[in-house]
């Protein structure tokens, strides 16, 4: 069970939901820690002076904003709880505003809300209404002392609050370079652009996340698991670098690029023959090492024959001699 952030209200109007807020993501990224590769101990932090190396003292450091390079106001803990926003434990919607309105580049964290103190009947009223309307909530939170510009969202039976970057937090792609949207500028054809869209056709599903995995995060603790099981809890091992499997030629030809990827078939249909592909593949080499090691074998029992030879003559020889001499 997910551990409730803090309890309050959304409010709209004369009208407040009593809510419990709730973390609506769980982290997986695999963590590491330093250590001391000759005794496997953790290696702690220093904080220390850039100018000197020294290592500073906690009652010795204080916080600064950089106003010019080099140049800073220094500022109190004080004067910074000062400063900080007061935590109203309220969602403050400030305007309602259609769905789609909203870039994904905005999102940030989402959460979930869930009724508090018989507070369903309201829950419910404001839930259906944002889906009848197809409308969300922009909204004001307070957070760990922290302002923060949010969307209120129904979710199936929740309503979901995802805070929001601010605007100024949201770099202008004005300074990219960018291709012409006009396709005589772009250089896009019709034929090409007709292959494309076939592709995404072919490519299209039903977006399942579950389907997805990170499999950085899989392959990290499969080796854990494997050297756990095997003992090997403290040594620096070498591990093998993975293959790189992608063609490492170009093909510049855009029309030969999407042909190739339309002759693949539907993503999903394409995995199955990719993976015969791949054990014919696999099989193949492994009947190649085979044939390798049968020949490697054969030339090696060639030459013990060829060095066992000679030896062989000269013991005749040495025999013929004796008879002889007798």
């Amino acid at each position: 069970m997910a551990h409730m952030i803090w309890k309050g209200a959304i409010s709209f109007g004369l009208v407040h939901v009593p809510v419990q807020l709730y973390p609506a993501t769980q982290s997986e990224k695999v963590g590491f820690n330093l250590l001391d590769r000759r005794s496997i101990d953790p290696i702690g932090y220093k904080q220390v002076n850039k100018r000197t190396g020294k290592e500073v003292t906690r009652e010795n450091i204080a916080r600064g904003f950089e106003y010019e390079k080099g140049k800073y106001v220094v500022m109190s803990d004080a004067e910074i709880r000062a400063a900080n926003p007061e935590s109203t434990q309220t969602v403050d919607i400030l305007a309602f505003v259609e769905a789609p309105e909203i870039s994904f580049l905005y999102l940030d964290t989402p959460y979930y809300l869930a009724p508090d103190r018989k507070g369903e009947k309201v829950y419910a009223l404001l839930r259906d209404a944002l889906k009848d309307s197809g409308k969300v909530g922009i909204a004001n939170v307070v957070m760990h002392n922290k302002q923060h510009l949010a969307v209120l969202i129904p979710l199936g039976p929740v309503l979901a609050l995802n805070t929001l970057r601010w605007a100024t937090e949201v770099r202008s792609y004005d300074e990219l370079k960018l291709p012409d949207e006009s396709r005589k500028k772009s250089g896009v054809t019709a034929r090409e652009l007709g292959m494309a869209k076939k592709l995404i056709d072919d490519m299209t599903d039903t977006w399942n996340p579950s389907a997805y995995h990170d499999t950085f995060h899989d392959d990290i603790m499969t080796l854990v698991e494997r050297k756990v099981r095997a003992g090997k809890t403290e040594d620096i091992g070498e591990v093998d670098e993975p293959r790189e499997t992608r063609p490492s030629a170009e093909i510049l030809d855009l029309s030969d690029l999407l042909k190739r990827s339309l002759g693949r078939g539907k993503g999903k249909a394409g995995k199955p023959a990719a993976k015969a592909a791949a054990a014919r593949a696999s099989d193949a080499g492994e009947d190649a090492q085979e044939e390798a090691d049968t020949s490697a074998g054969a030339r090696t029992a060639s030459r013990r024959t060829k060095s066992k030879t000679p030896a062989r003559r000269s013991a005749s020889g040495t025999a013929a001699r004796k008879r002889r001499a007798a």
